[in-house]
């Protein structure tokens, strides 16, 4: 499982409110190989919020997905910049957008996706570094976060298994066999308990 995992790509959720879409997700994120998450809550309405992963939602994959929550957007991009190079997000009225099946998924990113009524707050836009946009011929323009998230997510599994970014044999690198300690002594902690 380790080997397989995806390091230089993540998944960033603005002010999702619903915790079963978030675990929708990270189990999405957990079949494609992404181990951590972002969660920011930079709505006021929403700063006393904290996510507990539903069991049946998640499946089980909040135990092998790390949950960074920020209150801070900026921080959280900040973050996400320094550790992923760039942040590419999902916004319908933006004419300039890239279609994403024309993305290089390749490359390390942040995948921005907002919340469920009004999308991705102005800051996050200001921090961008390219918006897609999933292509759709219905007449509802959007789709559900957590599937908006798995159509993106499996197009990038796709192209980077195309370029043989999953192959089991290849050794650990020191970053994933550092991840790898950190989930056995999240795990102890959690079973102690």
């Amino acid at each position: 499982m380790l080997a397989l995992s995806q390091f230089d790509l993540t998944i960033c959720l603005e002010n999702v409110h619903d915790p079963h879409n978030i675990s929708a997700v990270m189990r999405t994120c957990d079949a494609v190989g992404i181990r951590e998450i972002y969660i920011l809550y930079s709505d006021p309405q929403l700063y006393d919020h904290s996510f507990e992963p539903g069991k049946r939602s998640s499946s089980g994959s909040n135990k092998w997905i790390r949950t960074h929550l920020y209150r801070d957007p900026q921080e959280c991009f900040d973050h996400l910049k320094a550790k992923y190079g760039r942040i590419l997000t999902t916004h319908l009225d933006d004419a300039q957008a890239t279609d994403l099946y024309e993305l290089d998924l390749l490359q390390p990113a942040a995948l921005l996706f907002g919340n469920e009524k009004e999308g991705l707050s102005e800051s996050a836009m200001v921090n961008s570094d390219g918006n897609f946009i999933i292509p759709q011929v219905g007449m509802v323009p959007s789709l559900n976060i957590s599937v908006a998230c798995a159509v993106s997510l499996f197009e990038a599994y796709r192209q980077r298994k195309i370029a043989g970014c999953y192959l089991t044999d290849a050794p650990l690198s020191a970053e994933k066999a550092a991840f790898l300690d950190r989930l056995v002594e999240d795990h102890k902690k959690n079973s102690r308990h």
